[in-house]
């Protein structure tokens, strides 16, 4: 197979940062796995925009939260191009609720989260990380956060995944070297239905105001802003590898207040 012809698996690719990598890395000649659970229609308009570009699509439903499903987004990768060069973990849940409120969130929230946020990507790479080590080379792209870093965003157990997906980028980056190169990126605030959608509107509006007022570089992130630095750790960053980069406009240097415990990182 030819170099133009690499292939990505990027989970949770029906909308937002999901969709906009798997956008851009068909831009760049890779035939894309496109993954949802539930918003096919989404995934669909995705897998036109990638054909669109010239790039071969293979459309999955698999919930990352469960192992054969992950396995089987491998195998049928497998078998439609012989190859996995590069897996970004994207897709995630959350459960909105203030981080003072403890009697919001219960043991099945933290399970159901944990699940999707690290257990999925944890299998995902063990389903691809032999055909990566066959080939010779892989780049795994983790989607973290930096509710991961600092502590702030959705809920708790959001934050604690987060932060835990971190700690595993490393861990997998010491096990799986030299072939495979494991890398985090941490987005801040990301525009988009998703968080608009958990926020609610207003809330939503007041945040994206307050943040570009007040961030070191006064913006805020759209998946299109995320997507090329996902691109960067895949095929540039050679000698990169346990890495996480934070992209919030500087959120995680401190220097401001935030609106509220749930309404900065997502």
């Amino acid at each position: 197979m030819k170099d133009s012809q690499r292939v990505a698996i990027i989970t949770g690719s029906s909308r937002g940062v999901g969709a906009a990598t798997a956008r851009l890395l068909a831009e760049k000649h890779y035939h894309v796995v496109i993954n949802y659970t539930k918003s096919e229609k989404e995934a669909l308009d995705v897998q036109a925009a990638c054909e669109a570009l010239g790039a071969e699509t293979l459309l999955c439903r698999a919930n990352v939260s469960e192992d054969e499903d992950c396995r089987r987004m491998a195998s049928e990768t497998i078998a439609k191009w012989g190859r996995i060069d590069a897996l970004v973990n994207n897709a995630g849940t959350t459960k909105f609720c203030a981080l003072d409120d403890l009697e919001g969130m219960f043991k099945e929230d933290f399970l159901n989260i944990y699940s999707t946020n690290l257990v999925g990507p944890y299998q995902m790479i063990r389903a691809v990380a032999p055909h990566m080590k066959r080939i010779g080379k892989g780049a795994v792209v983790n989607i973290a956060s930096t509710a991961g870093i600092t502590g702030n965003g959705s809920c708790v157990a959001y934050c604690a995944s987060k932060g835990a997906l971190i700690t595993m980028t490393k861990s997998l980056a010491l096990a799986l070297g030299p072939e495979i190169r494991v890398n985090a990126v941490c987005p801040g605030f990301i525009q988009g239905e998703w968080l608009q959608g958990g926020m609610g509107y207003e809330n939503y509006e007041i945040a994206k105001s307050y943040l570009e007022a007040t961030l070191p570089l006064r913006r805020t992130a759209t998946p299109e802003m995320i997507a090329p630095t996902v691109l960067y750790f895949i095929e540039d960053a050679e000698l990169v590898t346990g890495e996480t980069l934070v992209l919030d406009s500087g959120n995680h240097l401190g220097a401001i207040s935030t609106v509220s415990s749930h309404m900065v990182s997502t």
